[in-house]
């Protein structure tokens, strides 16, 4: 059922149901590990909704990727400019997909269309270095390759920037940090599909 632009759709997850870490430091958040633990959660409770599950990494050559209505902001009308941030978007075949931000201040969940107009919003009247770009990750597969040593959040010394999520660092037999493939956007890097602003829109609206 729709109303307005937006569809009713069946909500997987309440914020309160969600493993998330808050703390974030300058442009780095943990929302690549809150985005694993949402697609865990997904392979637990909802297995047979999984194939419809992605995990969405936003970055850029430059990692400057502005996104609007972040807690992280001064408000929804100030961007926080990420190095990258990560989402989950689930895509249903009965109805529109939807995207689960925990660090945004938008409803949760938030159908595409809107996400996209208020926190994306467009590439036209940013310069280049600002432009979004997408790779998107089938659930299954973000559960089986991601790994995260969380050495990004650690000054040289080795300190935390922020308190580290409680959980153990996540990883796989092959590799214990590789999360520098999923941020990076060059298509024949990690796994995933690599596409632009235009090219998410129209494949995923």
């Amino acid at each position: 059922m729709k109303i307005g632009l937006y569809s009713i759709t069946m909500t997987f997850f309440a914020r309160e149901d969600c493993v998330y870490t808050n703390c974030y430091w300058y442009v780095r958040s943990w929302s690549e590990e809150n985005v694993w633990k949402l697609c865990e959660y997904a392979q637990e409770h909802h297995q047979d909704q999984l194939e419809h599950f992605l995990a969405v990494f936003i970055s850029n050559s430059a990692k400057t990727i502005p996104i609007w209505h972040q807690k992280a902001g001064n408000g929804p009308d100030q961007p926080v400019v990420w190095d990258y941030h990560v989402i989950c978007i689930h895509c249903p075949e009965v109805s529109d997909p939807q995207v689960y931000d925990l660090d945004s201040l938008l409803p949760f969940p938030c159908p595409l269309v809107q996400y996209l107009q208020s926190a994306i919003q467009s590439d036209a009247s940013l310069k280049v270095q600002y432009h979004r770009k997408f790779r998107v990750v089938p659930a299954e597969l973000f559960l089986k390759t991601f790994a995260s040593d969380r050495s990004h959040m650690r000054t040289a010394d080795g300190t935390w920037m922020k308190p580290p999520p409680p959980y153990h660092c996540i990883a796989t037999t092959e590799s214990t940090m590789n999360l520098d493939d999923f941020i990076c956007m060059d298509p024949s890097v990690g796994v995933g599909q690599v596409m632009d602003l235009a090219t998410f829109t129209k494949q995923f609206t």
